[in-house]
């Protein structure tokens, strides 16, 4: 009989008082032997009442507990609670996602069915209002995603990286904890590092997991602005893409702007946006329709905010990055065998 590994569950949190308890609850409902599981939340110091909520679950369960993140950044916060962790499985988990009830199993089951040294489950995104509706059927779609490979409920196999994962706990003492100073794209940085050591990252479509994504395009513009920095960030830092894929945007709408401040290529400029337009458009009617003819213009006008989003960051990045070289940290290796002991506050 194989004796069923021990699993800490990490959680990075901020002012979650809305959906802290229920994401508890949901890890608290899991089919996995609740002796094996332990569930650790990094604060970065929230100003409502999480830790209020935290500590009062924790006095019904002596298995949460709250350890202090004061650098506030998720990547910190992750790595404080590997170096607390007694499990040999880390699970990271987001606050604001639903887990199946089978989610710890199933991540279990598919390491040791795999081999992999992290596995994942599909990018499920779930909606509750048009918009979101709207963008949930544009990340369907490879002109939104490029293609990758986690965003495919139906996917299976090896890839370059997944949503959230559960890892072996002798990745951190291989290939490091994540970047601590990462504000965003941790989880790509951390999986390139794992690929480039010899190991495997697997996606498994049978480990169920959503997400609720932005709701508005001021929030989305936004998220993919910090999405292209930090894509730019491991670029200089680790000097290449496991794949081409994260420099899509940026070259699309580089190449389109080219066009209009080049004097050689203005009179290719109207066909290459028409090409654009004519894409993203047909596109949007393949994805959008089953919402509706009204969420087409919806669906089409995400794409460039998307693409151009992205991209902006990006550039951005590279030139902050580039300029300023004192962001660089080398990532920091958990002892093997050993567990830190930190304060739990």
């Amino acid at each position: 009989m194989t004796t069923l590994p021990r699993v800490t569950i990490a959680m990075p949190a901020f002012n979650e008082e809305h959906y802290i308890e229920t994401c508890i609850a949901s890890v608290q409902a899991q089919d996995y032997p609740p002796d094996l599981i332990e569930i650790l939340v990094a604060d970065g110091r929230s100003t409502d009442r999480t830790r209020e909520i935290l500590a009062r679950l924790s006095e019904s369960d002596p298995r949460i507990q709250m350890v202090d993140n004061p650098d506030k950044i998720q990547a910190a916060g992750l790595g404080l609670l590997v170096k607390q962790a007694t499990g040999d499985v880390i699970v990271r988990m987001d606050v604001h996602c639903e887990y199946a009830p089978d989610y710890v199993r199933k991540c279990v089951e598919a390491l040791e069915r795999t081999g992999a040294e992290n596995v994942g489950g599909a990018q499920r995104s779930k909606a509750k209002t048009f918009f979101q509706r709207a963008l949930c059927a544009a990340l369907t779609s490879p002109l939104g995603t490029g293609g990758v490979g986690y965003r495919n409920a139906e996917s299976e196999g090896y890839v370059d990286t997944v949503f959230l994962g559960a890892f072996r706990r002798r990745v951190f003492e291989t290939v490091g904890i994540w970047d601590p100073r990462a504000i965003t794209n941790e989880d790509s940085e951390l999986n390139q590092r794992i690929l480039e050591s010899g190991g495997k990252i697997y996606l498994a479509k049978d480990i169920v997991v959503h997400y609720y994504p932005r709701d508005s395009f001021k929030k989305l513009a936004t998220q993919y602005f910090r999405y292209g920095k930090g894509r730019a960030r491991t670029l200089i830092k680790l000097g290449k893409f496991p794949t081409l894929r994260p420099l899509g945007p940026f070259l699309m709408m580089s190449g389109l702007a080219s066009t209009l401040v080049l004097p050689i290529l203005w009179p290719v400029a109207p066909v290459a946006f028409a090409t654009y337009a004519l894409a993203t458009g047909a596109e949007a009617v393949r994805v959008g329709k089953q919402l509706g003819a009204a969420a087409v213009p919806t669906v089409w006008a995400m794409f460039p905010v998307l693409h151009a989003s992205h991209a902006a960051g990006f550039a951005a990045g590279l030139v902050q990055y580039l300029r300023n070289p004192d962001w660089k940290s080398e990532p920091e290796v958990i002892p093997s065998g050993k567990r830190a002991v930190l304060r739990a506050v």
